[in-house]
C-alpha cells in the first residue's frame, strides 16, 4: 500500500495528498473506518478521490492508503442466490445500517466453507480456462474451478476431495496460486478465445418477446418507457422464466420497496430445473437509489464481472439491468463532480461510449477452456417524462439488436406486457426463424410476419375508425379491427400474477398465434365474400381469447380454433346459415 493523508473533503469528493505510485482508478481507503473511494484525477502531488461511502467524520490530516489496484469482484461460489451491494460486499443478514467497517471488507466469499471435487491430477499440463474440479452448488449450477487467465504449466499441490474454504488454494499452476475466490477488475472484460455468431433464441416465457420481438442468446436488448409502464414486472418475468443457467438481476438505482418484493416473489419461485429454489442460481446486486451515487455506477460493471466468471465456464448467463439510465445519471452526477465539460443535458460526452462498452460485454462466446458459453444483456431505461428522445435512450437503440418500447396508452388500457408492436424491433429475427426452422418449427417466421401484419392494418384502420366511426369503414378494414384485437387480448397480453399463463412455452405460444391467424384470416376471407362486418362480429370469441388461461395445451388449443372455425363456416355470404 502506498500511504498519504486526506488534504479537503467536500461531500464525497476527497483529496488526497503524500500518495506514491498511484494510477487512475485505484481505490484507496479513507480515515480509521477504511471507507473505499476511487481516483478520478491526479494533479501534482494530489489526488481526487470520489468516495462509495458517506463520509460524515471524515476530516483533513485523517490517513488515507492506496491499495494499487483498481476496484476488483471477489468471484466464487457464493456469489449464487447472494444478495449484494453495488460493490458486491453481502447485504443478507446485514443489519438496517452497515458497519463503516463493512466497507473495509474486501475478503467477501472467504469466509464459507464448499466441497471440492477435483477433476485434473497433479502433474497435468494445463492452460487458461482448464478445469481443475467441480464445486456443487444448491442451485444445480455446474460451478467449475478454472486455471485463471494469465497461467499456464504443470498443476502442482492439487487439493483433495473434500470441504475448502473460499480463501484456501484450490492448486497451483505453473508457480501460480489457485485459490477457490478470485478477484478481477470489473470493468477490465475477461479475455475469450473468440466470439461467436449468435444462433438461438433466449426463451423468455413471454409471448410477445418470444413470438414477435425475440432476443438471440448472447444478444442485447433495452427496454424503454415511461413510469408506470411495467418495466419493472417485465424485467422481473424474465428473470423468473428465462432458460439462462445463471441470472444476474441488478437493481441500479431503483426504488427499494420494488427490490424488496422483488426478492419477496424470487424466494418463493421453484425452479422448474431442480426442483429447488430459483433464486440459489440468481445473483442479486441490489443498489438502490438510497446508496451512494458511485457504487451506484460501479453496479454495472460489477454485474458484467459476475455474467464473465459463469460464462467462463460454458454457462448461459443473462444479465437484467434495472435500469441503465439510473446509471447514466450516476455518470453524469460524477463528470459534474469532477468538473467535465457537459454534453447533451448534462450528461458526459463519454456516455455513448460507456453504453456502448457495457453492451459490447454480451455475447456468445468460445472460452479459454474451449467451452461455448455466452451472456444476454437487458437493460431497462426509464426517460424523464417518457421522452423516447433523450440522450440514454437514443444512444442505447443504437447499439442494442433488440428494443421493446414500452407505450403509457397501452399500460393506461391494462394491456401488459405493454410492448408496442409498432416502436419495437429484433434485428436478429431472421436468423431465430432459421433456428426455428431447424428445431421443428420451419412456420415461425410466416407466423410473426402474419402477426405483424395484422396488427399494423388494424392500427391504420383503427385511426380511421376514430375519424369516421367504425361503421363507416369498408368491410375489409372492420374485420382488420376485429383481427387486431383477436391478436392483441388472445396472443399479446399476458398476466403476471396468472398462475396459469404467467409463463408460456413456445409450442402453447404457437399454438396461440395459429388460432387466431386461422380464425381473423377466415374472418377477412368471409368479409371478402359478401358476410355483412356485424354478423361476423356478433360471433362468440371469448373461447379463444380465454384460451391462454384456460387451455392448458396446444392440442386443447387448436381445438377451440376448430370449434369456432366451424362456426364461422356455417355463416353464409347472404348472412344466413346453414
Amino acid at each position: 500500500m502506498s500511504a498519504g493523508s486526506v488534504k479537503r473533503v467536500s461531500g464525497p469528493l476527497v483529496e488526497v495528498t503524500g500518495l506514491a505510485r498511484i494510477a487512475m482508478s485505484d481505490i484507496v481507503r479513507l480515515g480509521s473506518h477504511r471507507l473505499p473511494g476511487e481516483i478520478v484525477a491526479i494533479s501534482g502531488g494530489t489526488a481526487t478521490v470520489q468516495a462509495y461511502e458517506y463520509t460524515g467524520g471524515l476530516a483533513p490530516g485523517d490517513e488515507a492508503a492506496s491499495l494499487g489496484e483498481p476496484l476488483s469482484a471477489r468471484l466464487g461460489p457464493h456469489l449464487l442466490g447472494a444478495v449484494l451491494d453495488g460493490l458486491l460486499r453481502p447485504l443478507a443478514g446485514a443489519p438496517a445500517w452497515l458497519d463503516p467497517a463493512e466497507s473495509a471488507r474486501s475478503d467477501a466469499g472467504t469466509d464459507g466453507t464448499y466441497e471440492f471435487v477435483p477433476s485434473a491430477k497433479n502433474g497435468d499440463d494445463l492452460g487458461p480456462g482448464a478445469c481443475l474440479g467441480e464445486v456443487p452448488t444448491a442451485g444445480g449450477v455446474k460451478y467449475r474451478v478454472l486455471v485463471p487467465p494469465g497461467a499456464r504449466g504443470a498443476v502442482s499441490r492439487l487439493r483433495d476431495a473434500g470441504p475448502v474454504a473460499g480463501a484456501d488454494l484450490v492448486a497451483v499452476v505453473g508457480g501460480k496460486d489457485v485459490p477457490l475466490v478470485s478477484s478481477w477488475p470489473v470493468r477490465q472484460p475477461r479475455p475469450v478465445a473468440a466470439r461467436l455468431d449468435l444462433d438461438a433464441p433466449l426463451a423468455t416465457g413471454q409471448r410477445v418477446v418470444d413470438v414477435l420481438f425475440p432476443v438471440a442468446r448472447g444478444g442485447t436488448s433495452a427496454v424503454p418507457g415511461g413510469f408506470g409502464t411495467g418495466k419493472t414486472v417485465l424485467l422481473q418475468q424474465i428473470t423468473k422464466w428465462c432458460d439462462a443457467d445463471v441470472i444476474v438481476y441488478v437493481g441500479c438505482g431503483e426504488r427499494g420497496n420494488e427490490l424488496a418484493e422483488m426478492l419477496t416473489e424470487l424466494a418463493g419461485l421453484t425452479d422448474p430445473r431442480t426442483g429447488g429454489k430459483l433464486a440459489r442460481r440468481t445473483v442479486v446486486i441490489a443498489n438502490t437509489s438510497n446508496m451512494p451515487m458511485m457504487a451506484r455506477e460501479a453496479s454495472i460493471y460489477s454485474a458484467a464481472a459476475v455474467a464473465e466468471h459463469f460464462r467462463d465456464m460454458g454457462l448461459h448467463v443473462v444479465v437484467v439491468a434495472d435500469s441503465t439510465s439510473r446509471w447514466a445519471e450516476a455518470l453524469r452526477e460524477f463528470s459534474s463532480r469532477n468538473g467535465e465539460m457537459p454534453a447533451e443535458e448534462g450528461y458526459p460526452a463519454s456516455l455513448a461510449s460507456a453504453l456502448a462498452a457495457f453492451y459490447e460485454r454480451a455475447g456468445r462466446f468460445t472460452t479459454l477452456g474451449g467451452d461455448e458459453g455466452s451472456i444476454t444483456i437487458i437493460g431497462a431505461v426509464s426517460p424523464a417524462g417518457g421522452d423516447l428522445t433523450e440522450p440514454v435512450t437514443a444512444y442505447t437503440q443504437r447499439y442494442v439488436r433488440c428494443l421493446w418500447t414500452l407505450d403509457r396508452d397501452l399500460a393506461y388500457a391494462r394491456h401488459y406486457p405493454a410492448i408496442s408492436w409498432a416502436g419495437s424491433f429484433a434485428r436478429d429475427a431472421d436468423l431465430i426463424a432459421g433456428w426455428h426452422a431447424r428445431n421443428g418449427d420451419p412456420g415461425w417466421g410466416t407466423r410473426r410476419s402474419g402477426l405483424t401484419a395484422l396488427l399494423a392494418e388494424a392500427d391504420r384502420a383503427g385511426e380511421l375508425a376514430e375519424l369516421m366511426g367504425a361503421t363507416a369503414l369498408p368491410p375489409r378494414q372492420r374485420m382488420a379491427i376485429l383481427a387486431g384485437r383477436l391478436v392483441r387480448e388472445g396472443v399479446l397480453q399476458q398476466s403476471a400474477v396468472s398462475q396459469a399463463d404467467a409463463y408460456c412455452g413456445k409450442d402453447r405460444a404457437a399454438a396461440l398465434a395459429d388460432a387466431v391467424l386461422a380464425v381473423s384470416e377466415r374472418c377477412l376471407e368471409l368479409a371478402g365474400d359478401g358476410v355483412p362486418p356485424g354478423e361476423i362480429e356478433d360471433q362468440d370469441f371469448s373461447a379463444l381469447l380465454r384460451a391462454k388461461d384456460d387451455v392448458p395445451s396446444p392440442a386443447q388449443v387448436h381445438a377451440v380454433a376448430d370449434t369456432l372455425l366451424n362456426q364461422l363456416g356455417a355463416i353464409r355470404p347472404e348472412g344466413g346459415h346453414e
